[in-house]
């Protein structure tokens, strides 16, 4: 009975964000100025690190990882959700919800990650300078970006493939913009303690740990800037890591109030209003905060522009 229920879903239907037409206009003009902004932000940050000799180090490598991931992420949502705010049948299949569901999880997640590496780069750059070179050599940093891929790519293929063998009994309408895994949930014609559960340790695990890793690092930066005799080194020493700081507390501030809290799945309106922030705002937000806040990022823009103008003008 749970397999014919479960192959019989063709598609899903979203509700969308409103019904009012004024305020659809409004959100299309906001939110498709957003989107490009996100796009030609997090490609031009990607551009720079690759153009820009200066930035070849670990930090930048980890950045531009990260701009990757909040264009895929805002990619996998954007798009669907412009198109759908001024049709009446907001319809995806049941193999696109699921695909777009595991791609949204493996960004926001490989994010969270990459997030902590970054703190420890931080960490070991302020804490321990002369070893910096020894440990975070090309080797290691390559080696924490493929482990933060595939850390999400394994806790997001077990929520997904958990989630879509639910037996989804109808109406098969998803009280949301995006396939995400709460509102799924509560389509199901089961019981899903299991479902949420698992969605409660693996992203509890994820956020938690990379959490920790980010909190402790800045325990030690914090400890370590203290110990800093003139005003301009702690200044300076702070300056480096403002912009890392920003960007965390922005997306774990959202996360955790969506996913790791319990009985997430209990306000889907409220998670409505927030999953905008998270899945169009943040994206756009990070590669805003890295250049207007770093020193080396503009500079390495002005150096960019100073050689197109140079080569324009020979």
């Amino acid at each position: 009975m749970e397999e014919k229920n479960q192959t019989a879903v063709l598609e899903f239907l979203f509700l969308g964000i409103t019904d009012d037409l004024h305020q659809k206009i409004v959100l299309f003009i906001m939110f498709f100025f957003v989107y490009l902004v996100t796009l030609g932000g997090n490609v031009g940050v990607i551009t720079l690190i690759w153009e820009d000799p200066s930035l070849h180090t670990p930090m930048y490598f980890f950045l531009s990882h990260l701009s990757f991931v909040d264009a895929c992420s805002s990619s996998c949502v954007a798009p669907k959700m412009l198109f759908d705010i001024f049709i009446e049948n907001k319809a995806i299949s049941f193999m696109g919800c699921a695909a777009q569901m595991w791609f949204f999880g493996l960004f926001v997640a490989t994010e969270c990650l990459l997030l902590a590496a970054m703190a420890y780069d931080r960490y070991v750059a302020i804490c321990k300078p002369l070893l910096y070179t020894l440990i975070m050599s090309q080797h290691d940093c390559v080696l924490l970006v493929i482990g933060s891929y595939v850390i999400a790519i394994i806790s997001t293929m077990t929520h997904t493939i958990l989630t879509f063998y639910l037996p989804f009994c109808g109406p098969y309408i998803i009280n949301h913009f995006f396939c995400d895994i709460s509102p799924l949930l509560s389509l199901a014609c089961t019981d899903t303690k299991i479902n949420k559960l698992v969605l409660f340790v693996l992203a509890g695990a994820v956020g938690v740990l990379s959490g920790l890793v980010i909190v402790v690092s800045y325990v030690c930066i914090l400890l370590t800037i203290l110990k800093i005799q003139t005003a301009n080194g702690k200044q300076k020493a702070f300056s480096t890591c403002s912009s890392h700081l920003a960007t965390v507390s922005i997306l774990y501030g959202t996360l955790f109030f969506i996913y790791v809290r319990p009985n997430a799945g209990s306000s889907l309106d409220i998670n409505k209003v927030i999953s905008l922030f998270y899945t169009v705002v943040i994206p756009m937000l990070n590669p805003l905060i890295y250049s207007l806040r770093n020193k080396e990022v503009k500079d390495a823009f002005r150096r960019i522009l100073e050689r197109k103008h140079f080569l324009l003008g020979a």
